[in-house]
């Protein structure tokens, strides 16, 4: 036991998940993270949050940050930082929501994942509050997007997390109000740019796409994909026409190549959708001109919340019925469609041989990479009726379409993960769970 102390203490020094789907990651050695544990096997730590969030940890050494929010209206905006080994709470901020709305179980809750660097965690509510603080929890700076460009309206709330340059975060407001992206410096918080975007409802977050001729902001958004100038807020390329793109983020691979996905919505008006799943790149002209290159479709997969990936030349969905589809990356051809024990709304990981499929309620498959599909084990991280959902909340629910959809979501959910070499870190509502090997 003393062995495994000092061996993750040496790691933790190292250890770095910057952000929302792990943005900048440390290197994770495949066998420190097991591929089983359940209630009593594996789980080195569960540390309690208060209210509730459905954002994901981030690390940096060997401290984990995580925000949440409390109260009726939703009133407080927590942000805590954990140790990461023991998960023992070394500081709690709390601060006053600038523009409170009802707590319900049908609109996000503490959704947008912070940002994490050398010098602090950068926090952003669903309130439009963006706050800083150092690593010992004193605040750098405060803002209100709300106060400044307006109030955040959105009938299921708000969780695009924002990403992040040496220098400043960049947060995208999608809403049915007057929708931009917006660069915050990270000293002070104040504006470095703002660009205005068409009003759309969605909850995808950008992302970064790193290529021999510069970094750009990538977001996958209610009818398009678009690419800015991090610097200057400029849009350098769009493709548009898609439909039912409004949850999943694109995270690209090393070739700069990513996926968009798209699923159709309940009110039937995304007949693009079934179009708008694909994987494309994009390349620069020699005059300089940015060019989209949508590289193939497929009209059978379709995510759910979880964002599609790509890993070891493979590229993966998984849909709301706990489908998986599997594709060769560079041609499009289909490998497999299977079905894993859940749905998952936290976005599978990829690590060594395997890929982790964080389910819904619970049970994480863990299979093989590659193109042959094969479980290697099926964990489920609590008893299952400890996850019910309170039918309490159901019932404070002021439609009978939100009662259902509160007694369907409003259980125990895996809502998002960390991972740095020895732990994983899989994020619910109100618990923090760490799993390790022994």
């Amino acid at each position: 036991m003393l062995e495994l102390y000092f061996c993750v203490m040496a790691l933790a020094a190292d250890a770095k998940w910057t952000g929302f789907l792990g943005a900048e990651t440390s290197h994770v050695s495949p066998d420190s993270i097991p591929t089983e544990w359940s209630p009593e096997k594996n789980i080195a730590w569960k540390a309690a949050l208060p209210g509730h969030g459905q954002s994901s940890p981030v690390i940096w050494g060997d401290k984990v940050f995580v925000t949440a929010i409390e109260g009726p209206n939703k009133e407080q905006n927590h942000v805590l930082c954990l140790s990461l080994k023991d998960g023992s709470e070394l500081w709690r901020k709390t601060t006053e929501s600038s523009m409170p709305v009802k707590n319900s179980v049908y609109v996000s809750r503490a959704a947008p994942t912070p940002c994490v660097d050398e010098n602090g965690v950068y926090a952003f509510f669903e309130s439009g509050d963006v706050i800083a603080y150092d690593h010992h929890g004193k605040q750098l700076w405060a803002q209100s997007l709300g106060k400044d460009y307006g109030k955040i309206e959105s009938e299921f709330g708000i969780a695009a997390s924002p990403v992040q340059l040496k220098d400043r975060i960049i947060i995208a407001v999608d809403f049915a109000g007057p929708s931009y992206l917006v660069a915050l410096d990270k000293q002070d918080g104040q504006e470095k740019w703002k660009t205005s975007r068409t009003s759309r409802t969605s909850w995808s977050s950008p992302y970064l796409l790193h290529t021999q001729h510069g970094t750009q902001v990538i977001l996958s958004s209610a009818g398009s994909v678009d690419g800015y100038d991090p610097m200057h807020g400029k849009q350098l390329w769009t493709i548009d026409g898609l439909g039912g793109n409004t949850a999943a983020t694109p995270v690209p691979n090393q070739d700069g190549i990513f996926l968009v996905a798209a699923s159709a919505g309940r009110e039937g008006n995304n007949e693009n959708a079934k179009n708008s799943n694909f994987a494309m790149r994009v390349f620069s002209s020699a005059d300089g001109t940015w060019n989209p290159e949508v590289m193939w479709r497929t009209k059978d997969a379709s995510p759910s919340f979880a964002s599609s990936i790509i890993y070891k030349d493979c590229a993966y969905w998984i849909n709301r019925s706990g489908v998986v589809y599997c594709y060769d990356l560079g041609l499009g051809k289909e490998h497999y469609t299977k079905r894993v024990a859940q749905s998952s709304w936290a976005t599978p990981v990829g690590l060594g041989n395997h890929i982790y499929f964080f389910g819904k309620d619970g049970v994480t498959t863990v299979i093989k990479a590659g193109a042959e599909f094969s479980v290697v084990s099926e964990n489920q991280l609590w008893n299952p009726e400890e996850g019910k959902a309170d039918p309490a909340a159901a019932a404070a629910e002021e439609s009978e379409e939100r009662k259902r959809s509160a007694a369907m979501f409003g259980g125990r959910t895996q809502y998002g993960v960390a991972v740095v070499d020895g732990s994983l870190l899989i994020r619910t509502g109100d618990i923090l769970y760490c799993v390790r090997g022994q």
